[in-house]
C-alpha cells in the first residue's frame, strides 16, 4: 500500500501553524509497513485541491487528508471529494447526535451550519471524533481509500490510533505482524553511527533499520515482520544486539524513553537524589526533571546562579576562583556540583557553566560548557565540551550530556 498525505489549509502554506500531522501519521504508516512517497499541502481552494487529487491518484492507493472536516464555507474538503469519486454527503446521525449533545452540555446556540460537520461520504466507514465534532470518514473507490482526517491534532492522532489504524490493517492484504523498536542514542552522530553500522545498514531487509537525528540525539527505528508476534520480537532482538555490540556505549533508552525519564527512573532505582547549579542552563535541567511525575522522590532542588555574586554568596564559591579561573572554568564548575550537593543536602550535585553566546566572555567562545558531577564517596568529574549551535542549542545540548553523564555514572556504581 503505497500513501500520499494531503494537508488542506491556507494557514499550512501561510506559516501560521506547522503540518505536525504530517510528521505524525508518516510515523504511524512506516509502523504499518505503509510507504509515504509524498507529502502535498494545498490551501483552501477547491481548483486546486482537485488537482492535488488528481495528481496523488496517480501514484498513490491510499489518500490520507486532513483538515476541511469543520463547519464553516473554506472547510472544502468532503464536498471536493465527494464530487470527484461521485458519492453523496449524508447525515450521520450518531455524529449529529454528539454534536447536539454537546451544545446542550455547555448551554450555546447550535447554529445551522453545524450540521455540515455530521456530514459523511455515502457508503463509507465513519471514524468517530472522540474529541471533536467533525468524524472522519474512510471509502474505497476504483482500487483507491480515501481517509478524511480532522484538522487539529488533538482529534487527529486519537482518531487516527483508535479508529483509523484498525481500519487500515483490515486493509492490509498481508497477514504479517508489524513490531517496531526505537533505539536512543547520546553522544555519537548520526555519521558516526551510520559509519559503525554501515554493513548492517546495507544487508537490512527484514528487520528494516531507520536512523533519525534528533537534538543532539540519534535514533533508530527497527521494523520488523512476521506472521507471528513472537518471532518478529526475535528478529527484532537479534539485530538490537548486532547494534548494541558497536555501538552499546551510546545506547540509553528505548521506544518513548528522553534522557531525563529514564535518568529519574535510574535515580529512583538506585535511591538516590539529586541537586543542580545552574549557571548556563538557567533551571532548564531541574525544570525538566520536575515535570516527570516521580521528581519529588529524587530531586533535592536547584539553584539558579546566574551572576557570580549568587555563585559566591549562595553557593560560597571563592572570589579569587571568579577572578583568576572564572565563571565559566572546570573550577568553577567543580566547586558549585560540590556545594549544591552539600547545600541541598542530596547525592548527586551536577553544575553547568558556560558560555550560550552569541558573544564570548571571559575570553571563551561560544560553546564553551563544563558540566561538574559531584557523588559522595567518589572523586567530582568535570567534563569540559564544546558545543555547536546558538544559545538555545547549546543549553539543550547541555543539559542532555549531564543528564547522560549522570546515567553513566550511576550504571558505573552498580
Amino acid at each position: 500500500m503505497n500513501a500520499e498525505l494531503i494537508a488542506v489549509g491556507s494557514e499550512l502554506l501561510l506559516g501560521q501553524i506547522a503540518n505536525t500531522n504530517a510528521q505524525f501519521l508518516s510515523q504511524q504508516l512506516a509502523e504499518l509497513g505503509i510507504n509515504v512517497y509524498f507529502h502535498t499541502v494545498v490551501g483552501d481552494n477547491v481548483h486546486r485541491l482537485e488537482q492535488a487529487v488528481n495528481i496523488a491518484q496517480t501514484r498513490a492507493n491510499l489518500i490520507i487528508f486532513t483538515g476541511g472536516l469543520g463547519p464553516t464555507k473554506d472547510d472544502l474538503t468532503k464536498e471536493t471529494i465527494a464530487r470527484i469519486v461521485k458519492r453523496e454527503l449524508v447525515i450521520d446521525e450518531e455524529a449529529l447526535r454528539s454534536i447536539e449533545a454537546y451544545y446542550a452540555r455547555t448551554k450555546r446556540t447550535m447554529t445551522e451550519n453545524n450540521k455540515k460537520q455530521a456530514l459523511v461520504l455515502s457508503g463509507s466507514v465513519v471514524l468517530k471524533n472522540d474529541y471533536g465534532m467533525a468524524p472522519g470518514m474512510a471509502l474505497t473507490v476504483d482500487g483507491i481509500t480515501y481517509m478524511l482526517l480532522p484538522g487539529p491534532p488533538k482529534e487527529m492522532n486519537p482518531m487516527f490510533i483508535r479508529y483509523a489504524r484498525p481500519f487500515l490493517l483490515g486493509k492490509l492484504k498481508q497477514h504479517e505482524r508489524i513490531e517496531s523498536r526505537v533505539l536512543r542514542f547520546f553522544g555519537i552522530g548520526e555519521s558516526q553511527l551510520e559509519t559503525e553500522i554501515e554493513d548492517l545498514l546495507e544487508r537490512q531487509s527484514n528487520p528494516t533499520i531507520a536512523p533519525l537525528a534528533g537534538d543532539g540525539e540519534v535514533t533508530l527505528r527497527l521494523t520488523a515482520k512476521h506472521s507471528s508476534a513472537i518471532e518478529a520480537q526475535k528478529l527484532l532482538d537479534e539485530t538490537e544486539q548486532a547494534i548494541v555490540k558497536r555501538v552499546g556505549q551510546y545506547l540509553y533508552g528505548y521506544n518513548e524513553d528522553t534522557l531525563f525519564t529514564k535518568l529519574m527512573e535510574r535515580l529512583n532505582a538506585h535511591g538516590k537524589t539529586i541537586a543542580a547549579a545552574e549557571s548556563l542552563t538557567g533551571g532548564r535541567f531541574t525544570a525538566e526533571l520536575t515535570v516527570i511525575p516521580s521528581a519529588s522522590k529524587a530531586v533535592k532542588g536547584g539553584i539558579v546562579c546566574y551572576t557570580n555574586e549568587v555563585k559566591e554568596r549562595v553557593l560560597f564559591i571563592p572570589s579569587e576562583i571568579l577572578e583568576t579561573a572564572g565563571a565559566v572554568s572546570e573550577q568553577c564548575a567543580k566547586l558549585l556540583a560540590e556545594h549544591v550537593r552539600n547545600v541541598c543536602q542530596a547525592d548527586i550535585g551536577i553544575s553547568f557553566t558556560g558560555v550560550a553566546g552569541p558573544d564570548p566572555l571571559e575570553g571563551k567562545q561560544a560553546g564553551t560548557v563544563y558540566i561538574g558531577i559531584a557523588t559522595a564517596g567518589q572523586e567530582t568529574e568535570v567534563h569540559a565540551l564544546m558545543l555547536a549551535g546558538d544559545r538555545e542549542t547549546i543549553r539543550t545540548r547541555a543539559i542532555k550530556y549531564g543528564c547522560f553523564a549522570v546515567l553513566k555514572r550511576l550504571a558505573a556504581a552498580v
